[in-house]
């Protein structure tokens, strides 16, 4: 051993035993009740949140989702929307509920999004909000009202460039993925067209269906039924690859172009892993149902599974992809 000559008193702390027993003790019946609670899980009814008023993809997307988990779980599964601020006021009563599994939070890429947006949450999602799963994801559809004389995207794009400031889209609100994928248009394809928000998708297809505004970025559920009776048009979808057969991708017209709508259950952190693991299992049970996964299809949307870690991942490279578009395109909060 080299000498340095320098000298070293060990200090050991010795913490009397009661006190080691107690915190065994205690982590042992946060153990035991832990499991007791998922022995038992659900007793009660249970809440799914949603942060977007009734008549939306979310909302139509919960619906359907919620007959299996009722008959899955045995207890009723009550729907409850609390909308507003890019469902952050959702986020926010859901990670201040009880982690007992009877609070679950639906949510879309807004909770990836809000990340980058709002300095001041009030809470951290990553570590306030434990994933369960991923159970369904779609491409946004590019949609427009059927007097407007744009019949594909390249139409769109040259009416747009052709005329700066006078197409308007219509969203489910700022700064989610829909003002997200409209943005992307703007910078992609060298236009302007002007973004109007609205509180909710189904608020913004009303809004196209009437002629208030010209155009949308709608999740399949909220526009595919009113594009299947003549009541809007459909030109485009916004995802990788084509989806619905009859419609292009944006991508084949401007290269690299996606936005993906998805739909994912959370729940307060410090649930029980028994019970977030109940939950995923019976959620992959109902959307392998061929009923189920037939709806969801209609209405362009792909049935998904995941493992809550690999739904945790998923949200944190969210995050990062749209933090870049955020910064890229300027966006920020008033």
């Amino acid at each position: 051993m080299v000498n340095t000559g320098l000298a070293y008193k060990q200090v050991i702390r010795v913490i009397p035993a009661p006190f080691v027993l107690c915190a065994i003790c205690v982590i042992a019946a946060q153990g035991v009740m832990g499991l007791a609670l998922a022995q038992n899980y659900p007793v009660k009814p249970v809440r799914l949140v949603i942060g977007f008023p009734p008549g939306g993809g979310a909302d139509i997307m919960a619906r359907i989702l919620a007959p299996k988990m009722v008959e899955a779980l045995g207890q009723q599964v009550i729907i409850e929307s609390r909308p507003g601020a890019g469902t952050n006021i959702a986020m926010d009563y859901v990670v201040k509920s009880p982690p007992d599994g009877y609070t679950l939070l639906m949510n879309t890429p807004p909770i990836a999004i809000n990340m980058s947006l709002y300095k001041n949450l009030g809470f951290d999602t990553m570590r306030d909000l434990a994933a369960v799963s991923v159970f369904a994801s779609t491409p946004n559809v590019l949609t427009v009202h059927p007097s407007l004389p744009a019949r594909t995207p390249k139409d769109l794009l040259a009416l747009a460039k052709s005329k700066p400031g006078a197409l308007t889209y219509a969203s489910s609100g700022n700064l989610g993925g829909p003002h997200l994928a409209g943005e992307l248009i703007n910078l992609m394809g060298g236009v302007k067209i002007l973004h109007v928000p609205y509180k909710g998708n189904g608020p913004a297809a009303i809004a196209l269906l009437t002629g208030e505004s010209t155009m949308m970025f709608g999740s399949g559920p909220s526009v595919i039924p009113h594009v299947n009776n003549g009541k809007l048009r459909a030109l485009a979808t916004t995802g990788k690859k084509r989806t619905i057969p009859e419609l292009p991708a944006m991508t084949e017209l401007l290269p690299g172009y996606e936005v993906t709508q998805w739909y994912g259950i959370l729940v307060p952190a410090g649930v029980p892993k028994e019970i977030v693991d109940r939950l995923n299992k019976e959620m992959a049970r109902a959307i392998a149902n061929p009923k189920i996964a037939g709806m969801f299809i209609k209405l362009g949307t792909q049935p998904v599974s995941t493992s809550s870690e690999e739904f945790a991942a998923f949200i944190k490279s969210e995050q990062m992809k749209y933090a870049k578009v955020i910064k890229e395109a300027g966006i920020r909060v008033d």
